[in-house]
């Protein structure tokens, strides 16, 4: 008899073998008990017959508590009715671990109550089937990134420098100095550049924000491409690609766990066709004060949620919205050729409302500039001597973008609130568990 998980039940069915589990619920009619069980795989029905297994095995099966561990044995059947396809016909049963009264019951709980034991929320089917997307997600982008000839590059978490300014940082002393939590890694990402061509960071990044909003995180982790010798329209090119890879991966891979999640695979499939439409900044602009529900709205401010939403509801697909306004955008953005008012970026809209999802831009590689626009914000010039230095020795054009991990999950499984994608989410007053 084999030891199988759960998720290979289609390579067995009919075969007597042994399965480690939980349960996760279950259901007694006369003389056939239900349990609903998972093994961290995947999630299916055993049917133990009080007939075929004996009156021992039944009362066992009938007096298990919620999470209780245990071996089961029996054997696979093909269930259409469910949307895993397979279920356990039990024979035995070989209790490891008991469970008490676990908190978290098939009924309804508050946000709150969940977040507080979010270490066993984990085990339900929708943050299970989130997390295998989010596992999914991680594999694509290195294999998209690998296959585009990047190399990946760890930026430090610690840094004594700021990006986009200390406003929003996370201080802590480093022995006998200050330092910060790194907010993106992307001044490191261009000097790994500008050593080997295309590079890309994965890991946390941390911004002090008091936002409360669906979108935010204070801890959440980005993917940060740098590409050397390119401009920012070959740069567009690899975000649509990147993002419709990503999207593709989940369809194929994850059918499943959409299924669990009720996101409509028909719309993802939307996504996955390029090119994605553009937009200029002054364009957006217009389409929001034409709209009349803006009223208030003036060039140079930079976008909201509600700005956002409107935007990308005007088109079916992701959509770019080029050259922002130099005010609203960080010190290190390349000046618009024709417009002094103006940086060559675009923010990358998700549909149905999910906001931003990727930042880029090309980056400047005028010296005296990177240097004026640093003294304007009141940066200590020597903590960015090193970054300057990449402007010195054989500067080439480059650009690059950060992708949030968890935004982009967020819209992709369709979820309401950025908290569900991330294991333990941070928020502004939950540190905990």
């Amino acid at each position: 008899m084999e030891q199988i998980s759960i998720i290979d039940s289609k390579d067995h069915v009919d075969e007597r073998v042994k399965i480690g589990v939980w349960l996760t619920d279950k259901r007694s009619s006369g003389k056939i008990s239900f349990l609903q069980l998972r093994d961290g795989t995947a999630f299916f029905q055993g049917v133990v017959v009080k007939n075929t297994v004996g009156e021992e095995i039944f009362d066992l099966a009938k007096k298990l508590k919620q999470e209780t561990s245990m071996w089961v044995t029996g054997t696979i059947h093909q269930d259409d009715r469910s949307h895993f396809g397979y279920e356990i016909e039990i024979d035995g049963i070989e209790v490891i671990g008991e469970s008490g009264d676990y908190p978290i019951t098939p009924k309804e709980h508050g946000i709150d109550f969940l977040l507080d034991h979010r270490h066993l929320w984990l085990r339900s089917s929708r943050p299970h089937a989130i997390m295998e997307i989010r596992n999914e997600v991680i594999r694509a982008t290195y294999e998209f990134f690998n296959q585009e000839g990047f190399i990946k590059i760890d930026a430090p978490i610690l840094t004594d420098s700021a990006p986009e300014g200390t406003t929003e940082l996370f201080k802590t002393k480093y022995f006998d100095r200050e330092a910060y939590l790194s907010q993106s890694g992307q001044l490191y990402e261009e000097a790994g550049a500008m050593a080997f061509g295309k590079v890309f960071s994965f890991g946390p990044t941390f911004r002090a924000e008091k936002s409360k909003t669906r979108r935010h995180l204070t801890e959440f982790w980005q993917i940060e491409p740098e590409m050397a010798f390119m401009h920012q329209e070959e740069s567009l090119q690899v975000q649509e690609r990147y993002v419709a890879f990503l999207v593709q991966n989940v369809i194929d891979h994850c059918a499943y766990e959409l299924k669990i999640l009720g996101r409509d695979v028909g719309t993802l499939k939307k996504y996955t066709k390029l090119p994605f439409a553009r937009i200029t900044y002054d364009k957006a602009i217009e389409m929001l004060q034409a709209s009349g529900k803006f009223p208030d709205l003036k060039w140079g401010v930079d976008f909201g949620s509600p700005e956002e939403t409107f935007l990308a509801d005007q088109f079916e697909q992701p959509v770019f919205v080029m050259n922002y306004p130099k005010s609203v955008k960080p010190f290190y953005m390349k000046p618009h050729p024709t417009r002094d008012d103006l940086v060559v970026c675009a923010d990358l809209l998700a549909p149905e409302g999910y906001g931003e999802i990727i930042g880029g831009s090309e980056r400047s590689t005028d010296y005296d500039y990177l240097v004026s626009q640093l003294e304007k914000t009141g940066q200590d010039i020597k903590n960015y001597e090193w970054y300057l230095d990449l402007r010195k020795f054989g500067s080439v054009p480059h650009s690059g973008f950060g992708l949030g991990l968890e935004r982009a999950l967020t819209w992709i499984t369709g979820e309401d609130h950025v908290r569900e994608t991330i294991p333990f989410p941070r928020m502004l007053h939950r540190l905990n568990p």
